[in-house]
């Protein structure tokens, strides 16, 4: 199974049943992405969904107007799934972001090295098509993908230093697939608080310690 906010790829076939899936108003959208070869992004699952279904989606770059953004929600069969691939790592996104932004990403990739740090949300988008999603008020989405609890304090304590020069925001993803806000996840240590975990089907709040269980001590 693929965990939330990979990347995968379709066959045709998958590509007919995500647009017979979708309301007819989207599927120029779905045929675009189907022409261009750009993947969609896995997200959680529906409630309904059978377990030959893999539930993902694609979301269209903010409107130039209004500035709103519509993410069409998509289920196909597991089967029709040609391909897929981890979130971007941050190396490969350097080139992508506004000027201002590249010096420190640079800096911040290079002082996570041994850390699995990798991006989705706008920035990814535009990476891996090229339009236009970035804007002055995006964020940059991070995922920190820690093994070890010394990963997951390194990480913390980059991501946090960084976000003083960056719109840093997003999530640490634990090895059972679980996900928490690593913001949230800063205040709930200061706080004792229990955190939002965002899990394959849905969401439930949870201590710290049963999610620092899940990383190795080393």
């Amino acid at each position: 199974m693929y965990p939330r906010h990979s990347l995968v790829w379709l066959t045709a076939a998958g590509w007919r049943a995500a647009r017979a899936g979708a309301p007819p108003e989207h599927g120029a959208a779905i045929d675009r992405w189907r022409d261009a070869d750009w993947p969609l992004v896995v997200r959680r699952r529906d409630p309904s969904a059978g377990d030959a279904e893999l539930c993902a989606g694609l979301a269209l770059p903010p409107d130039p107007v209004s500035g709103d953004k519509l993410r069409i929600a998509l289920r196909v069969p597991l089967a029709t799934v040609a391909r897929g691939a981890p979130p971007l790592a941050l190396k490969d996104v350097l080139a992508t972001p506004p000027t201002q932004w590249r010096r420190d990403l640079a800096q911040l990739n290079e002082a996570g090295v041994g850390l699995n740090l990798r991006v989705y949300g706008s920035l990814a988008l535009q990476t891996l098509t090229g339009l236009l999603y970035l804007r002055p008020s995006s964020d940059i989405d991070l995922l920190l993908i820690p093994l070890t609890e010394h990963q997951l304090r390194a990480g913390l304590a980059l991501l946090r230093r960084y976000a003083q020069e960056l719109p840093l925001d997003g999530e640490i993803v634990f090895p059972n697939g679980d996900a928490v806000p690593w913001k949230e996840w800063l205040s709930a240590e200061a706080s004792h608080a229990r955190v939002l975990v965002k899990g394959r089907d849905g969401v439930r709040l949870a201590p710290l310690n049963a999610l620092l269980a899940t990383l190795r001590n080393a």
